[in-house]
């Protein structure tokens, strides 16, 4: 793909990478993600769509996070914040937690030869991380109070020729159907999993940590519909375990602090074939393993989670489990999470009173 540079980040290079390569200013030879600084001019590639930006989703994580340096509705501290990290990196990619969100936006321009079905016009939600996207914003942030992870912003942003898009639904409200895009790897991987169990005869018991979130609550209602038998939902605080009650998608919802590895375990009781990790904080490697059964599966969709902590945590519990990484892609992805959202009450509800709540 011949293409006239832009910049001094493609000054080298004439010819595009369908993942974005050419976008990469520093270090040279890394992939978009690992990169400090990405170009994010609006000019196309032939392969890339530029997006015309209308609503950004941290990531839980990185939301957590910000929130705690500079403060709970702090808006302009965390607007400032925001705005400095996409200004150095050209991409929004957080350098504590490491991690970024996603986006809605409406397509601007489609190059000729990009292979993502997209048409100027589509509103679309990325399904690939902001740490990877190419993005600058323009309106300064100046309509986010600094309350939600999710930001109505102005700007653009770039999909190359291997990303991922979803166009919206009609029939959901932007802000739910972005909130469940957001964390649509989770109950895909979940129903996988917990499918690979009950296509071999079993019935197998599962505890969501972190039930009651976004991922957590497509996870329960993913695993029930998989063949999931016992169904576990925990939860750090009553508030959260009333509304998981509520909700009716778990079968036992237990109180626990996820970083009290012995004190998790207790509550969750008898182990479980199948943990799936949804927490955005810390250290919660430890009491998952130790809520498995010898031979069943720990799933980490957890930005927070150190992979070091796990393999070692496991180690020294001479624990034999299999661990798996929620990369936020499983076929199919989508569609699962926006079915779950139409089809479970209980699951519309969780996501709706977190959209309202402050």
């Amino acid at each position: 793909m011949e293409h006239t540079p832009m910049t001094p980040a493609t000054r080298v290079r004439t010819v595009s990478s369908p993942v974005g390569l050419h976008r990469v200013i520093s270090p040279a030879g890394v992939l978009p993600q690992s990169a400090d600084q990405l170009d994010a001019s609006p000019q196309l590639w032939p392969d890339e769509v530029r997006i015309s930006v209308e609503r950004l989703n941290l990531d839980a994580a990185s939301f957590r996070q910000l929130r705690e340096q500079y403060g709970a509705g702090e808006g302009a501290a965390l607007r400032a914040a925001v705005l400095d990290i996409v200004r150095r990196r050209g991409k929004m990619h957080n350098p504590v937690t490491g991690s970024g969100g996603m986006l809605v936006g409406v397509v601007d321009e489609v190059g000729p030869e990009s292979p993502l079905g997209l048409v100027a016009g589509d509103r679309v939600a990325s399904l690939v991380s902001l740490t990877l996207t190419p993005l600058e914003l323009t309106d300064g942030l100046a309509r986010w109070d600094g309350c939600h992870e999710q930001i109505p912003a102005a700007g653009h942003a770039i999909l190359f020729g291997r990303s991922i898009a979803a166009r919206l639904p009609d029939d959901l409200p932007v802000p739910l159907a972005l909130a469940a895009l957001d964390v649509c790897g989770a109950p895909a991987l979940t129903d996988r999993v917990v499918r690979s169990y009950a296509d071999r005869g079993g019935s197998p018991a599962v505890a969501v940590i972190g039930a009651a979130g976004k991922s957590g609550s497509l996870s329960l209602a993913a695993a029930r519909r998989a063949g999931a038998g016992r169904l576990v939902g925990v939860v750090p605080h009553e508030a959260e375990a009333a509304a998981l009650r509520a909700a009716g998608v778990a079968d036992q919802v237990v109180l626990a602090d996820a970083r009290d590895p012995a004190g998790l375990a207790a509550a969750i009781g008898e182990p479980v074939d199948v943990t799936v990790v949804c927490v955005d904080v810390p250290g919660c490697e430890g009491g998952a393993i130790l809520s498995t059964v010898a031979g069943g599966t720990v799933l980490f969709f957890s930005m927070a989670t150190s992979f070091t902590a796990a393999a070692l945590s496991a180690e020294g519990l001479a624990a034999d489990v299999t661990m798996l990484v929620g990369n936020g892609y499983v076929p199919g992805h989508a569609d699962l999470a926006l079915r779950l959202v139409r089809e479970e009450p209980g699951v519309a509800g969780l996501f709706a009173a977190r959209l309202a709540a402050p």
